[in-house]
């Protein structure tokens, strides 16, 4: 096991922490990579050797390191790469690190029983294509003919899919630092399964997110959403936007575009999150001129709205959908 999933247990009031809990983990290993919002892969191989301990005893000492530096407890997965570290995140518990070993028995009984859904990069409309045909399972789907597959999802989706149900994990850690962003996160007061308030949330949080980037003078490139489960389990999804915008209604379609995507069913919801990433300059942004008169109007009245904000307070001027209701 040389890889590390590590989600930190961070407050929304806390996301600055991030960059430097990423710092505590580069002082085991400088091959770390940012998974925003809260979380980091790291690659062990060489901290291993030089400090004499396996990487389920490392993590006990970064978690350890996290919570007396920063006051922040978090959850580790462990595996031979990253796809399996994910994977065994979603098993782990505050102060115990699930580690899969780097053993192909090992490895096939982990994945056995696992939903399809679970494996990284699998969707939901492609998790539902598969249970349609009985393959629910990634057992199921490590012992499917490959031809099937590649009938059902395509040649390379199918190819990939059987390797990754049988364990091959032909991922990397790849170093990053934390991009430029603005998150905002809605929780509910308690689990809520009406998608009438997740699509509210969401639109509230766009707006905010919009109305602080403007008055930035920034765009974003990318927009993600988290969903986060009463099970404490997250879903978390990214859109790269037609253009780098500052505008609500933009971010809201991107928003809830991604939240469609997912196809909840009864998903007991506790909070919903979204980040604004890869922040530029407004004034180096390039916008798509259009003849749509509607679209203009849009923005002047966005404009107007904003210093209507700032004299009055954020309430003072809101889409209809949140008036009168707390968002």
């Amino acid at each position: 096991m040389t890889i590390l999933c590590v989600r930190f247990q961070l407050p929304p009031t806390s996301e600055a922490d991030l960059p430097h809990l990423l710092g505590m983990l580069e002082e085991f290993t400088p091959v770390v990579q940012a998974l925003p919002p809260d979380g980091a892969l790291a690659d062990l191989r060489g901290a291993e050797r030089y400090f004499g301990r396996d990487a389920v005893e490392l993590a006990s000492v970064i978690r350890v390191r996290s919570l007396a530096l920063y006051g922040v407890d978090c959850v580790i997965g462990a595996g031979p790469g990253p796809m399996l570290a994910r994977m065994a995140l979603r098993d782990a518990v505050p102060g115990v690190t699930c580690a899969v070993p780097d053993e192909p028995g090992a490895i096939t009984e982990f994945l056995a029983e696992k939903p399809v859904a679970e494996l990284p990069g699998v969707g939901a409309a492609t998790a539902r294509t598969l249970g349609d045909y009985g393959l629910d399972t990634l057992g199921r789907v490590a012992a499917a003919p490959l031809s099937t597959l590649q009938r059902l999802i395509g040649a390379k989706a199918g190819r990939e899919l059987r390797e990754k149900a049988n364990g091959v994990d032909r991922g990397r850690v790849v170093p990053n630092a934390v991009s430029r962003s603005l998150a905002t996160e809605r929780p509910f007061g308690r689990d809520e399964l009406d998608p009438d308030r997740h699509r509210r949330a969401l639109l509230s949080a766009a707006e905010e997110i919009g109305a602080r980037l403007r008055a930035l003078e920034k765009v974003c490139r990318t927009l993600t959403l988290t969903v986060r489960y009463a099970d404490r389990s997250a879903t978390t999804r990214s859109r790269t936007l037609p253009e780098p915008t500052a505008h609500s209604p933009a971010l809201t379609r991107a928003a809830y575009g991604m939240y469609e995507a997912l196809g909840l069913q009864r998903a007991r919801v506790r909070a919903i999150a979204l980040r604004a990433e890869g922040l530029d300059p407004a004034d180096q942004a390039c916008h798509q001129l259009t003849f749509d008169p509607v679209d203009e109007k849009v923005r002047r009245i966005e404009e107007v709205a904003d210093r209507a904000r700032a004299k009055f307070g954020p309430r003072a001027v809101m889409p209809g959908g949140l008036g009168g209701r707390a968002a």
